[in-house]
């Protein structure tokens, strides 16, 4: 695995798992529990003083814990590994950990289904303020929050419109949840135990597709499948 190529991303996933890192939608997510919003502070400093942080870290500081993030612009690199790596290292030296959490790191995304995708873009980029999501994605045509507070937003393109009362009526719009792979499972059991219905999954584990009592519709998503 070199610098020259973007490694897999059962690669990314084999090399951070260990460490408390997820890959989730295109980065590398962890939280470091902490008793105090200075102690969470103090993480952000030891993880943004690790070699290359300054252009592929976000941090997310809370009272009990900072929540990390490791993205380079064109997706996960060998060098955003190695600085996941890096920042456990310094985490554990300081006698923290890097962790999934009690909370588990997820994305969320709006999937909105068209026939002509560069038709209604425009309108949803200007109604909602999205810039366009740089690099490779998992994202099509995506949309992204310039604060990185909102979901994503991403296009389905459409042979066909839905139509409404036809034998499987659908929903244009409908949500997708990412989350770590090895809570994929787990999560959907809950969706289920709560009333949830499994419409598909042909495409499990990449993304699983459930659906509330009254039919709408939510995707369960994760890296997996996606090579």
């Amino acid at each position: 695995m070199t610098d020259a190529a973007l490694p897999s991303r059962q690669q990314i996933s084999d090399a951070v798992s260990a460490l408390g890192w997820r890959l989730v939608l295109g980065a590398l997510h962890t939280e470091v529990r902490v008793p105090s919003l200075t102690d969470a502070a103090a993480v952000a400093v030891t993880a943004a003083s690790a070699d290359g942080a300054q252009d592929r870290l976000g941090v997310d500081i809370r009272a009990d814990r900072a929540v990390l993030r490791v993205r380079s612009a064109c997706g996960v690199t060998t060098q955003d590994i190695r600085l996941a790596q890096a920042i456990s290292a310094a985490v554990a030296a300081g006698g923290r950990v890097t962790t999934v959490g009690a909370v588990s790191v997820q994305a969320l995304e709006i999937a909105i289904d068209a026939l002509d995708i560069p038709a209604v873009r425009p309108f949803w980029k200007a109604v909602t303020g999205y810039i366009d999501e740089s690099g490779p994605s998992d994202l099509t045509a995506g949309l992204v929050d310039p604060a990185g507070r909102g979901p994503a937003i991403w296009f389905q393109q459409m042979a066909a419109p839905r139509v409404p009362g036809g034998q499987q009526p659908r929903n244009r719009l409908h949500l997708d949840v990412d989350v770590p792979h090895d809570e994929a499972p787990a999560r959907i059991g809950a969706a289920l135990a709560a009333g949830g219905v499994l419409l598909s999954d042909r495409r499990a584990p990449a993304f699983t597709v459930l659906a509330d009592a009254e039919g709408n519709e939510v995707c369960v998503c994760t890296w997996q499948g996606r090579d």
